[in-house]
């Protein structure tokens, strides 16, 4: 599933809640209503995490809590990985052990102590800003492996066009780009059938 790309404002998000308290629940929710967001739903704990995302699709997820469980954030992390969305936690405690465990589960924002409604929004902005720093730094290092992998396929197939067809190093490389140009395919994806085709004949 694709990653989200939440608006640049909380103004319109959908934002799922999570809340064993119904006080705190309504403090959340009191903070969205101020923001102008929609409530997707009220969740009492996250152990459907992962279903209740796909179902409503929202765009946020703030979490109320006394202190978030060790299942919370094996849940919340599991979401980080398949159906990663921005979420803060609003903890009425909070030691540096529990935020870094919560911090690499995929939490934005981490607040402790200090939920109030007219807090809410700005905070919002924040873990959305940094949600998306986070996002784009990941499809940068997944666009750079998928280069560094591409030019790995491309020096192993020329080696092997060299080897085999008595080629330099620059016709072995103009071959493979010739054969990238009439398949119309890219030209790691050649040089992947030509090691694919060796193999198979060797």
């Amino acid at each position: 599933m694709k990653p989200l790309s939440p608006p640049a404002a909380t103004a319109a998000l959908r934002v799922l809640v999570i809340d064993e308290s119904h006080r705190r629940g309504a403090e959340l929710c009191a903070g969205l209503a101020m923001a102008g967001c929609q409530v997707a739903a009220v969740l009492a704990g996250a152990e459907d995490l992962a279903r209740q995302v796909e179902v409503l699709k929202p765009d946020m997820i703030l979490i109320g809590t006394d202190n978030p469980s060790r299942d919370t954030l094996e849940h919340l992390a599991a979401m980080n990985r398949d159906m990663p969305r921005p979420v803060v936690i609003f903890a009425d405690e909070g030691d540096q052990d529990c935020i870094r465990d919560a911090m690499k589960a995929g939490v934005a924002a981490y607040v402790v102590d200090g939920l109030e409604p007219a807090r809410v929004k700005p905070v919002m902005d924040v873990a959305l800003a940094r949600f998306e720093a986070e996002q784009a730094l990941k499809r940068e290092l997944v666009l750079t492996q998928k280069k560094l992998s591409e030019r790995r396929l491309v020096e192993q197939a020329k080696g092997l066009l060299m080897k085999l067809k008595g080629l330099d190093e620059d016709e072995a490389y103009k071959l493979l780009r010739k054969l990238a140009m009439d398949r119309g395919q890219p030209i790691g994806t050649v040089a992947q059938n030509v090691l694919e085709t060796a193999r198979l004949l060797l």
